[in-house]
């Protein structure tokens, strides 16, 4: 959230978790990165526009691909990240937004300003990374 601009969240004492304070707060960190990634992508568009020049050297050429696939790549997880981001506001907007989706119980504030699109509690995504881990051994 540094890179965002916006200071962590500062909880006061007997603060009820997601009372309206912590929801403009993580809805402030959503919509800003949500902004931040469109126009990496708006940036990428032009750049590769303005960048698709016909190169006579093939290995300009190639050079030049490889650099728009890697950048496609990353605009590629970047949209998939601006799902997650739509879907955290979307449970902002349901009340649903901080709560663990297995269990119900809070996520977390740290945890939130640490991954704002967590879905899970600490103690689930553990657990459910060391099932993947074992799937996968």
């Amino acid at each position: 959230i540094a890179s965002l601009g916006i200071m962590p969240y500062k909880e006061r004492k007997r603060e009820d978790y997601m009372n309206n304070a912590q929801i403009e707060h993580f809805n402030k960190i959503l919509n800003s990165w949500r902004g931040q990634l469109m126009q990496e992508v708006d940036s990428t568009v032009v750049h590769m526009k303005e960048e698709a020049l016909s190169f006579p050297d093939p290995l300009d050429r190639a050079a030049q691909e490889e650099g728009f696939n890697l950048e496609l790549r990353t605009r590629d997880r970047e949209r998939r990240l601006i799902k997650k981001i739509e879907l955290s506001l979307d449970m902002i907007d349901s009340g649903d937004y901080g709560f663990c989706e297995d269990f119900g119980a809070e996520s977390g504030l740290r945890r939130l300003e640490a991954r704002p699109t967590a879905v899970k509690c600490i103690d689930c995504k553990t657990f459910a990374e060391i099932r993947e881990k074992q799937g996968n051994a």
